[in-house]
């Protein structure tokens, strides 16, 4: 599958927190409350050009959140649509994050994800990222993960 990337604009707002909500639905009954994902601004995120789409059939398949941080990209978000997991989005989405790193002259990608979102440490795992540490903050209780960036 070819996918494009491009920022978000402030009208799809709406439709990339629907896809949001629909991605993490399922972490509700495990966590409690909801991810903090489901809780973003998505309108400031996007009007700070933090947040990327992807598309396919016209419709936004998937969604970057990053940002530099010291010497690495911060992915705060990666969310894929229902209608879109399966198919490698969230690969593309993560090789997207790696891309962009390295086009600001940055030596690594960092992430965090929730403890009970266990079906995601695997995922990060075949990718290359290890986890660095765990903590609890904003009262999530957050696993981090880094991969170096080679040349």
């Amino acid at each position: 599958m070819s996918l494009k990337f491009r920022l978000a604009n402030a009208a799809e707002s709406d439709e990339i927190r629907d896809l949001v909500r629909g991605a993490y639905a399922l972490y509700v009954p495990r966590m409690g409350r909801e991810p903090a994902p489901m809780v973003a601004d998505y309108e400031m995120l996007i009007a700070g050009k933090h947040l990327e789409v992807t598309e396919t059939d016209g419709n936004i398949a998937g969604i970057l959140v990053s940002f530099a941080r010291g010497d690495h990209l911060h992915v705060e978000n990666v969310a894929v649509s229902g209608a879109a997991q399966g198919r490698g989005v969230g690969r593309a989405l993560m090789d997207r994050a790696e891309e962009q790193a390295r086009n600001l002259g940055l030596n690594a990608v960092e992430l965090y994800t929730n403890e009970v979102m266990e079906e995601n440490f695997p995922f990060y795992a075949a990718l290359g990222y290890v986890i660095t540490g765990r903590a609890v903050e904003d009262g999530y209780k957050r696993v981090y993960f880094r991969k170096e960036l080679g040349d």
